[in-house]
């Protein structure tokens, strides 16, 4: 009897282990910072309390800040980490349910009604009118409104999966505010309501990451269902380890030099100033270019990568002292070539 008690205690702290192991999937902020620093993200103390927390408090996270500092790469790395596979619901103006959380599949439901169309008939024969035929439709609809008929769009995947995953619902300023008001429900309590089936409840609960580029604001509902984290364009420091992680051919005296102009050119007031991406841009075409250091020549042969638009390369060019003459021919280039967008050299 002991040996029997014995073995059904050890069986329950085993599973309580197992999920204990499956629900905490960080076992700190430090293991965090170290996990996604293992994937070369990296990350500042703050950021990893908020990814801490969030796993343990089972709460979305809302990043928001300038295009190309990181936001999106989060959800990447996390999903990496943590081994789960990451969907993705890119938003946009228009986007509504049946792209977000489901759609019936109303050829399914139509070839199923021909193929059970004699079965039907005996179903209905014993009606003594339409109105009786009607109500014992209304009685067996259910077969037709299940969850077999739905096509599950990326929210649904994630909370029907069986596996848990990382939810990446990306640039959510760029929806309409009515879709952030039927986010509501999912975002509080994983879960989603369907008028013909009623509420379906998250299998597994997934990590959830929205992101946002602040084209608009974002309302308070949202907001407190969300632990928010406000992402900026990395310090000097942090920038330039990027760059050692994400471009190990370039030398150490041209990445500090790189990071100083970048971050001297985000002091400007541009259209768009250069993302971390575009910086990491510019530091692998300056190794392929076998740069040893940064020249007037080549600010004015490589502009391009990271600056976007014309009136942004005249202040630039200017900020870097390269003559006014080269600025004139390279903004010259650049509009000619924009006149000729199917050519690309």
């Amino acid at each position: 009897m002991y040996a029997e008690h014995t073995m059904i205690l050890f069986i329950c702290i085993y599973f309580v282990s197992q999920k204990d192991q499956e629900v905490f999937v960080f076992t700190g902020i430090d293991d965090v910072q170290s996990r996604l620093t293992e994937q070369q993200y990296v990350s500042n103390r703050k950021l990893a309390t908020v990814v801490f927390l969030a796993t343990r408090m089972n709460k979305p996270i809302l990043m928001e800040g300038p295009a190309g500092v990181g936001k999106t790469e989060l959800a990447k790395v996390l999903a990496k980490t943590l081994d789960r596979p990451l969907i993705r619901l890119q938003c946009y103006e228009g986007l509504d349910e049946a792209k977000a959380l489901y759609e019936w599949e109303y050829s399914k439901q139509l070839l199923y009604t021909h193929v059970l169309r004699e079965k039907i008939n005996q179903i209905l024969d014993p009606a003594q009118d339409l109105q009786e035929a009607v109500k014992m439709l209304r009685e067996r609809e259910d077969i037709f409104f299940s969850e077999n008929f739905l096509v599950h769009r990326p929210i649904m995947q994630a909370i029907r999966s069986e596996k848990p995953t990382v939810l990446l619902i990306d640039e959510i300023d760029r929806a309409d505010e009515e879709f952030e008001a039927f986010l509501l429900e999912f975002l509080s309590d994983y879960q989603v309501s369907i008028p013909e089936i009623g509420t379906l409840r998250a299998n597994t609960i997934p990590v959830t990451v929205l992101t946002s580029n602040r084209t608009r604001e974002l309302s308070e509902a949202l907001k407190r269902r969300c632990l928010h984290m406000q992402l900026d364009f990395p310090s000097k420091e942090d920038e330039l380890e990027i760059i050692r992680l994400k471009a190990p051919g370039i030398g150490e005296k041209l990445a500090e030099q790189l990071v100083e102009v970048i971050q001297s050119i985000r002091t400007l007031d541009l259209r768009k100033a250069p993302s971390i991406g575009e910086t990491l841009d510019w530091a692998q075409a300056l190794v392929i270019l076998n740069a040893p250091q940064l020249t007037k020549e080549l600010y004015e042969e490589t502009i391009s990568v990271i600056i976007k638009y014309d009136r942004d390369a005249e202040k630039v060019l200017a900020h870097l002292g390269v003559a006014g003459e080269a600025r004139k021919n390279i903004t010259s280039t650049t509009s000619a070539a924009s006149q000729y967008p199917g050519h690309h050299h």
